[in-house]
């Protein structure tokens, strides 16, 4: 086998020898990309914003919100939005953002309805909760 010529000074570097630099920086863009689409930029707004619009969500009776609890212990909930008219955009299924549900869940502010069980999930109706009457307050009185 006879021996590999060296590249001279005026030798103009083959086409896949210069795109190789740019290559990797595309993988690693690619990559920083696609584990960017797997979990969603945080929400730019305040907290209680969040949680107030989930509780003014949950308590329209005219949007059924569900919880589904995956197979795998994944946890999400959301409702169906109707298209608007005016705008035209809608007909789709929203996610809600489970950290703030969880919470509100916790605190006893939502409750889960009945369960409908599937082999791969299980789906329940997601409600404001009842809320006790307030101490020294006799039930059916006005005042």
């Amino acid at each position: 086998m006879p021996p590999t010529p060296t590249p001279t000074p005026t030798h103009a570097p083959h086409r896949s020898e210069s795109a190789l630099p740019e290559r990797t920086a595309r993988t690693d863009f690619t990559r920083l990309r696609a584990a960017s689409l797997l979990r969603p930029p945080r929400s730019t707004t305040p907290p209680d914003a969040r949680t107030a619009d989930v509780l003014r969500i949950v308590s329209d009776s005219r949007t059924p919100v569900f919880v589904t609890v995956h197979a795998g212990g994944r946890i999400r909930y959301g409702y169906w939005r109707p298209v608007d008219s005016a705008s035209g955009r809608g007909g789709c299924y929203v996610a809600l953002p489970t950290d703030v549900c969880e919470e509100l869940r916790s605190a006893g502010r939502i409750a889960w309805g009945e369960p409908v069980t599937d082999p791969s999930k299980t789906t329940c109706r997601v409600t404001l909760a009842r809320t006790p009457a307030r101490a020294g307050r006799e039930e059916g009185s006005a005042a």
